[in-house]
């Protein structure tokens, strides 16, 4: 049986050789949180790379979405649909593998598309916010089909964003104790370490937000990790943040901790010693068979799946008027032609430099009745604003 370090050696490889070969990306973050990710994805999470769309599973978002390599490894090697040649054709134009992960129909497990810093957390959060609203309105005692949590990485660049900051206040507001959020304190960006530009306290800024926060965790001892984890899931009734001391580039003997390892290719010399260092013996982009087995998640995911499956038949057979109204909205169907039952005389305006009408109504128009009837249709609707719900028309009841 591999080590653990072994099997987080080998998202380690694959984002060197993926990068390497596409003289572009971000390779020190794979190779930092790799420890993280293998305890995470191996041991925590809950999904079928068979059925990736499972209602149930747990989502998981990268926010620090230019760490791509880490979640497209660890998809290829726990038997989602995403093949070896994918991964050599990381960064290609019409590949499954672009730099940052897209959430496309051809490509399960990229839950929602990350790039601009702190928007992958922002969405963890509404999707921890969707999970608490579905199981409100359709657990019932004994059956508890929605129960799932939500896990998002993110940098210290997805900190310095200010979306972070109104994000991490609704959840902690909100007590989203379902999500939980690893930050890679690595200290390093691209243009070197980032003491001189950022230099806030993240541990006491979350904990004023009311999160539940498990400060220098060290990311790359499994056993730390592990406990992390579980003492984060034990906390029901804040949201958890997991400050992870990582190293940026872990296993790269001579560039490790420094700049260099967070956005470009690492060279064959620097390749060659860190094959050496992590003694991982086998050519590029080939995995050990005994260390492809033991990521192989697709029969624990199946399982996982089929016994929620038959928790959901008992439910639907005892709740059916609930069970067809949850698989309406999973389905993404409203149920209602939307934009047909719109107004169909509003006042109009002139759109920009376009010259197009585009209709407008303001709360007070009579017009705006037939609207709030209308949004009251569609159940599953959420919306924010902050402290202008009456001119955005926000709040319909």
């Amino acid at each position: 049986m591999p080590t653990h370090r072994e099997l987080a050696n080998a998202i380690r490889v694959l984002t060197m050789d993926a990068v390497q070969k596409a003289s572009s990306g971000h390779i020190g973050t794979p190779m930092g949180m790799a420890d993280i990710a293998e305890v995470l994805w191996r041991d925590v999470l809950k999904f079928n790379p068979g059925n990736p769309a499972w209602w149930d599973r747990d989502r998981f978002v990268l926010s620090n979405g230019h760490a791509s390599m880490l979640l497209y490894s660890v998809l290829y090697l726990t038997g989602y649909d995403l093949s070896i040649e994918e991964i050599k054709r990381f960064r290609q134009l019409g590949s499954k593998t672009p730099g940052h992960p897209e959430r496309e129909a051809h490509l399960g497990g990229v839950e929602t598309t990350t790039g601009p810093l702190g928007q992958g957390f922002a969405n963890a959060v509404g999707m921890a916010i969707a999970e608490r609203s579905l199981a409100a309105t359709f657990n019932r005692p004994g059956h508890e089909i929605i129960d799932h949590h939500t896990y998002v990485f993110m940098g210290d660049g997805c900190m310095m964003e200010g979306i972070s900051h109104e994000a991490a206040s609704l959840a902690g507001m909100q007590k989203l104790g379902k999500l939980i959020a690893v930050y890679d304190n690595n200290g390093i960006s691209i243009d070197g370490k980032v003491v001189g530009w950022f230099d806030d306290n993240t541990a006491e800024r979350f904990a004023a937000y009311g999160w539940h926060v498990l400060p220098r965790v060290d990311g790359n001892d499994r056993d730390a990790v592990t406990k992390a984890l579980a003492a984060a899931r034990a906390v029901t009734d804040r949201p958890s943040l997991i400050c992870a001391q990582t190293i940026i580039g872990w296993g790269a003997p001579n560039k490790q901790g420094t700049a260099v390892m967070h956005g470009e290719a690492m060279g064959a010399e620097e390749i060659a010693a860190t094959r050496k260092f992590l003694n991982w013996t086998s050519p590029p982009f080939e995995i050990p068979a005994d260390i492809r087995a033991a990521w192989d998640m697709r029969e624990k995911g199946a399982r996982a799946e089929q016994q929620w499956r038959k928790q959901f038949a008992a439910y639907k057979l005892e709740f059916p008027a609930l069970a067809a109204e949850y698989e309406r909205r999973m389905a993404g169907d409203l149920g209602v032609n939307f934009l047909g039952a719109l107004p169909m005389t509003p006042q109009v305006r002139i759109g920009g430099d376009t010259g197009q009408p585009v209709a407008t109504f303001g709360p007070d128009d009579p017009r705006a009745k037939d609207f709030f009837e209308l949004a009251k249709r569609v159940v599953e609707q959420a919306a924010e604003a902050a402290n202008i719900t009456g001119p955005t028309m926000t709040v319909s009841d």
